[in-house]
């Protein structure tokens, strides 16, 4: 844990919101309760993260716009997962999320943490959600406390 973030957290008064999709949940709830486990870990209260479930990845982006339009967050978190499969969707499903969820962020000035997964295989996926790789989980909700705290040293 980076120590020195946590002290520099007003945790019990960040306020989370994350959009996660159910397609691959096999992969999606690791990242969720990784991302969890962590931002608790950092103080976060738990009554202060809301969960918004949605079908697939392409579902993320008009979800997160509307957490960001509500200005109750002071970040956004989305996780997902692609995998690639015989056809092009995986080509324009990673496309689509990608571009709204930034536009997302510069539309409305807040951390949006792109939390999808896009990989070749099932293997990568796995690799990312506790196997070689760890769990990215943890990198998405640390990178969401990092942006808050730098936009705090500007503020």
């Amino acid at each position: 844990m980076n120590e020195y973030l946590k002290e520099n957290l007003d945790g019990p008064n960040i306020s989370i919101g994350i959009v996660v999709a159910e397609y691959n949940s096999f992969v999606t709830s690791k990242l969720l309760d990784a991302t969890k486990r962590t931002m608790i870990s950092y103080d976060i209260l738990s009554e202060n993260i809301v969960i918004l479930e949605v079908a697939g990845a392409f579902e993320i982006p008009v979800i997160a716009s509307r957490l960001a339009k509500s200005k109750r967050f002071d970040a956004i978190i989305c996780l997902g997962a692609v995998i690639k499969g015989e056809t092009d969707h995986y080509e324009y499903v990673s496309l689509a999320v990608t571009q709204g969820i930034s536009r997302i962020a510069l539309d409305n000035d807040i951390p949006v943490i792109f939390g999808v997964l896009t990989t070749h295989n099932v293997e990568q996926a796995l690799d990312r959600i506790g196997g070689k790789k760890g769990n990215e989980g943890e990198d998405y909700a640390v990178a969401a406390l990092k942006a808050i705290h730098s936009i705090n040293q500007i503020i």
